[in-house]
């Protein structure tokens, strides 16, 4: 049978099977996840990159689980699809970074050692010969008194960031901060011509060579009606990453040396001296770009209060992951079986606890699998900019990605939730299934921002996005598979997985999502919120989007 042969009868196979199990229901819900993660995480998927055969046969499955259940579809043209028009562009060679007029007068970064090339949207070959300035993290922030640019001219010249943003700050502010978007978007705003983003020692938590596996992975981003890709910094490029040796390299000669910047960088405060750098950068990037066409798969739940019903609650979930790459072990498909079959696993077990309920939600329910996450969160963005629900209004989004689904959680971090009223139904939720709410245990890795619920809340939509946590042992199983399997082929099937966990994440994303479909008033944010002010609008929220309820007003 050929390959495409296999995957049909596969798809058959799984979507027919994966919902008709019996009683007891914890039971059956398990035996749900296990059968949805089998095929999604399955070599025949070859990774599900955005784009790809394996993608698409996804989608194809998920809305044939959306047909089963009853959903009805909410795509374009009365289908179950909203077409995604993507641009991906890869290096075509390492580049060359060469420092020069420091001593020596030559030193070239060593590629995968010192430096990984960009992959900028834009010319496929770009050269630059432009000073170096030292910028800390690169943070402007007017509420707290806080401008890393003040006293540099950097116009026309190449930034040099530190990754992360202080310790200091809020969890999810700190993201916020940390997010490359923001630097570029900042940088952009003072005319630099680039930008190196600077590996930190805390920083480095894999071998920084490790990015060689992959440094010619396809970067994506979405195309706008016009055919043009989407860059909201496109003047300010990221020309590459810089490595821990690397960064010593950039420092010779300067005032102060890497080590002194970086260790006043890792105080609360976070304030290291920021001062022009003595060696020029000579980069040249050379790239290829593809157009590409990828979808995203959506489902809707009709409420039942004819006052509500326009009102839409999102279920969300990434359906695509990171393909083929260069081997590991003799390995080289990345399956993304917790990354993110799981979540898309316990997102469509969700739905059905939504479709077998006596009680319809009040609000409707659109469940979401979206396409390029891992390049960027651009399905999401996609969606929010150009939704299909006509005049129906985005109240609240759910985002599952990614549980640990290794242990028997007793605990999660709840990203987002106490910045509006969606920290309310999360806790009632908790409770009812019998799980405590943490603190971020992890703020140095910026998650908040890392995960499709940001979209939604750029967009003023209040969000969560839930990880397992901590306790019972979930320190160690997250750190290790963050380490050794993250990103990885080794993110497959043959992991201990604890399909029971999966059912108890479901259930919980369900009862948090059945609170806020249900709740007399939608959640808002609340007043004075960081990410209220800095995207709700009470006007709306522009032409193209969706009209959402982003006013900043105390919790009901």
């Amino acid at each position: 049978m050929s390959q495409m042969g296999a995957i049909a009868a596969a798809v058959l196979t799984f979507g027919t099977g994966a919902l008709a199990q019996p009683a007891p229901e914890a039971d059956a819900s398990a035996a749900n996840i296990r059968a949805h993660m089998t095929f999604l995480a399955s070599d025949l998927l070859q990774g599900r990159e955005a784009g790809s055969v394996g993608f698409d046969v996804a989608a194809n499955y998920v809305a044939s689980q959306f047909a089963q259940m009853g959903l009805q579809p909410a795509g374009v043209g009365g289908t179950y699809f909203q077409p995604v028009p993507l641009y991906a562009t890869r290096a075509a060679d390492p580049g060359r970074f060469v420092l020069v007029g420091g001593q020596p007068a030559e030193t070239p970064l060593v590629f995968g050692e010192d430096v990984l090339p960009g992959r900028p949207v834009g010319p496929v070959e770009r050269h630059l010969r432009a000073p170096l300035v030292f910028v800390g993290f690169g943070v402007v922030s007017p509420e707290h008194s806080r401008d890393d640019y003040a006293g540099l001219n950097v116009s026309g010249k190449i930034v040099v960031a530190l990754l992360g943003a202080p310790a200091g700050l809020q969890t999810e502010e700190r993201a916020y901060y940390a997010s490359l978007r923001t630097k570029r978007m900042q940088a952009a705003r003072h005319g630099a011509a680039g930008m190196l983003l600077m590996n930190r020692p805390e920083e480095e938590v894999r071998p920084f060579a490790e990015g060689k596996r992959n440094w010619q992975s396809w970067a994506m981003t979405w195309r706008r009606p016009d055919g043009t890709p989407f860059d909201p910094a496109a003047a300010t490029p990221l020309l590459g990453q810089i490595s821990v040796q690397g960064a010593a390299k950039l420092f010779v000669g300067a005032r102060r040396s890497y080590a002194e910047v970086v260790k006043a960088a890792a105080k609360p405060a976070g304030e290291p001296p920021r001062f022009a750098l003595p060696a020029i950068l000579d980069v040249t990037l050379k790239t290829e770009s593809q157009v590409i066409e990828s979808r995203n798969v959506l489902g809707l739940i009709e409420g039942s209060d004819p006052s509500l019903r326009d009102q839409v609650v999102v279920l969300s979930a990434h359906l695509d992951h990171i393909g083929v790459t260069a081997a590991v072990d003799g390995d080289s498909i990345n399956n993304g079986a917790l990354d993110n079959a799981a979540g898309v696993a316990t997102t469509l077990e969700a739905a059905r606890a939504f479709q077998q309920s006596a009680k319809r939600p009040r609000r409707s329910i659109l469940v979401l699998t979206v396409t390029g996450e891992e390049k960027g969160l651009l399905g999401a963005e996609y969606f929010v900019r150009n939704p299909t629900l006509g005049a129906r209004k985005l109240v609240a989004n759910v985002d599952l990605d990614m549980p640990i689904l290794l242990y028997d959680f007793t605990d999660v971090v709840a990203f987002g939730a106490e910045r509006s009223g969606v920290g309310p139904a999360v806790r009632r939720a908790a409770a009812r299934v019998g799980v405590a709410l943490s603190p971020d245990p992890m703020p140095e890795q910026g998650l908040f921002t890392r995960s499709d619920h940001y979209r939604f809340v750029e967009m003023g939509v209040p969000a969560v996005f839930l990880m397992t946590g901590f306790q019972n042992g979930g320190e160690d199983k997250f750190r290790t598979f963050l380490a050794t399997c993250y990103h990885r082929p080794c993110d497959d099937l043959a992991q201990p997985i604890d399909y029971a966990a999966g059912a108890k994440f479901a259930r919980l994303n369900y009862e948090i999502a059945r609170e806020l479909a249900d709740a007399d008033a939608p959640p808002l944010w609340n007043a004075g919120d960081f990410f209220a002010m800095k995207f709700a609008h009470p006007e709306g929220i522009g032409p193209g989007s969706s009209p959402g309820v982003v006013e900043a007003h105390a919790n009901p």
